[in-house]
């Protein structure tokens, strides 16, 4: 039933916002060199490499300067700005949703590299690669962007561990309040300067277990 959904509401979304799209991608191509939709690989359902869509909202090779947006980044080009501010950059991923690459609500996709590895992740941290990934999720509408990657996480394992309609329902209306209100979109500082390992893992697992309780 959620897969359904995905489709059917990705195919509508299409539909429903093309013109907006189609003045997006005018946008992008009148005011900077490259590419209206930007391509990055990212971790998948079991960790299986998809490639992400977005509307390219930076300078072509944005990337090598670090991978972190700050407030005022001159990389980010002024409807790139306006786009990610309102979300619109994102709209391109009911693509990756139809495609079966995500789902509309799951655990935000993570890049091969950052925060870590895929063999980096700890046993319980893996288990957010049981779900597509979504284009917004339960981390997303508890701070998104100002979080940290280990708190992210144990959000994304909070979400596979209770998932349910009622649940996905929340999500969305939470992240339409977010968007609304344009809420932590940019980056305050780094967010994986963390130490891993075993104790971070046996830390998490019983955080874990402390929220079902209560």
């Amino acid at each position: 039933m959620k897969r359904l959904l995905d489709i059917v509401l990705s195919l509508v979304g299409l539909i429903i916002l093309f013109p907006i799209l189609l003045i997006v991608a005018i946008a992008i191509k009148m005011e900077s060199k490259g590419p209206v939709i930007f391509q990055q690989e990212r971790l998948g359902l079991h960790g299986n490499v998809f490639k992400i869509y977005k509307f390219r909202s930076m300078c072509v090779g944005a990337e090598k300067s670090g991978v972190y947006e700050t407030k005022g980044d001159a990389r980010v080009t002024k409807v790139g700005r306006f786009i990610r501010k309102t979300s619109i950059d994102e709209f391109p991923q009911f693509v990756n949703i139809i495609k079966g690459d995500m789902s509309i609500i799951g655990p935000r996709p993570t890049l091969t590299y950052h925060p870590w590895q895929l063999a980096e992740y700890t046993e319980v941290q893996s288990r957010r690669f049981d779900v597509r990934p979504g284009v917004t999720g339960w981390a997303q509408v508890n701070g998104r962007k100002e979080v940290h990657w280990d708190k992210r996480i144990e959000y994304d394992v909070e979400y596979v561990e209770n998932l349910s309609f009622v649940f996905d329902l929340m999500i969305f209306f939470k992240t339409i309040l977010k968007v609304l209100a344009m809420k932590d979109n940019v980056n305050v500082s780094e967010t994986a300067k963390i130490v891993k390992g075993k104790g971070q893992e046996s830390e998490m697992a019983a955080t874990m277990e402390e929220r079902r309780n209560n």
